[in-house]
């Protein structure tokens, strides 16, 4: 343990903490831009610019989203992204001036075993939090009307993880700072928890397409085929499958979906999918969103 400590390795308190907060949140920013492109942009690329007979088939929605939409999506996204960076580059900032609980690395203090105990605990607690705050949303009329914006992608791409307003930033990230302020967090372990995990996943969630490894009939996780029954179907006072990892805390509150299954093993075992089904589908041409002209003509970012 002695060794480690002595190891002039940078730490995310130190190399990315600086003592201007502004700074700190504009690394962040760009930082966080930089993952959720490769990470969006490269499964869009794969899965909606060309896709085959073989991808279609296990895509819950046959139809694509149009390119006004997937456009909605990346502007919305990068106004969130600039939003949700504010909690964590709040938590370095406390965390460079020892203001709050958080720390880095392993320490005699907190070994190996705390960390990896640690980390599956802010896990549960984290999706517990985000199933949570996303249930409340569409229960309640005032969380409602803030929430909304997010179900214009009733058929979502994978730009549209984060496509949300301020507000619901602002709670999906609020554990990043709130943790380390109740509790000694390793906020390195936090930090690549969402940063890897959480944004990864929501990706899958967006997807648009279901798993050949993981069956929508699972009651483990909540798979891409929930998420996008949510999207579609889930709408004011009425939630269908808020969570985000584990499916147990929608069943426990009743948020699930209770008519018939939609999934794309249903419609195969039903027949559908078939070539000649495929032959009729729209691909749109998703090329436009590469040309300035399709971004600054128009007045649509002001359409909310």
């Amino acid at each position: 343990m002695e060794f480690l400590n002595t190891m002039k390795i940078p730490s995310l308190c130190t190399f990315f903490a600086f003592s201007n907060f502004w700074a700190t949140w504009a690394l962040l920013f760009v930082l966080a831009s930089i993952s959720i492109s490769l990470s969006s942009g490269i499964t869009f690329l794969m899965y909606y610019v060309n896709p085959t007979y073989e991808q279609w088939r296990w895509k819950t929605n046959p139809k694509y989203p149009s390119p006004e939409s997937v456009r909605m999506e990346i502007f919305k996204t990068i106004k969130g992204t600039f939003i949700v960076t504010f909690c964590p580059s709040l938590a370095l900032y406390l965390a460079k001036f020892k203001l709050s609980k958080a720390y880095c690395g392993i320490t005699d203090e907190y070994d190996l075993q705390y960390n990896v105990i640690q980390f599956f605990v802010l896990w549960l607690v984290t999706d517990f939090y985000e199933f949570f705050y996303h249930w409340i949303g569409h229960t309640f009329d005032a969380a409602w009307d803030n929430h909304k914006s997010h179900h214009k992608f009733s058929n979502p791409s994978p730009f549209a993880v984060i496509a949300d307003d301020a507000i619901d930033q602002l709670f999906r990230s609020a554990p990043l700072l709130v943790f380390p302020l109740i509790a000694p967090v390793n906020i390195e372990v936090m930090f690549a928890q969402w940063a890897i995990i959480f944004y990864m996943y929501g990706t899958y969630l967006h997807w648009g397409y279901e798993s050949q490894y993981i069956s929508a009939h699972n009651s483990i996780l909540n798979t891409a085929y929930d998420h996008y029954l949510h999207h579609s179907r889930s709408i004011k006072n009425k939630a269908i499958r808020t969570g985000f990892f584990f499916k147990i805390w929608d069943n426990i509150f009743g948020s699930v979906q209770k008519d018939a299954c939609i999934c794309v093993r249903c419609q195969h075992a039903a027949g559908k999918r078939t070539e000649k089904e495929f032959a009729t589908v729209k691909i749109p041409d998703y090329s436009v969103l590469l040309k300035p002209s399709f971004w600054f003509t128009t007045n649509w970012y002001f359409v909310q």
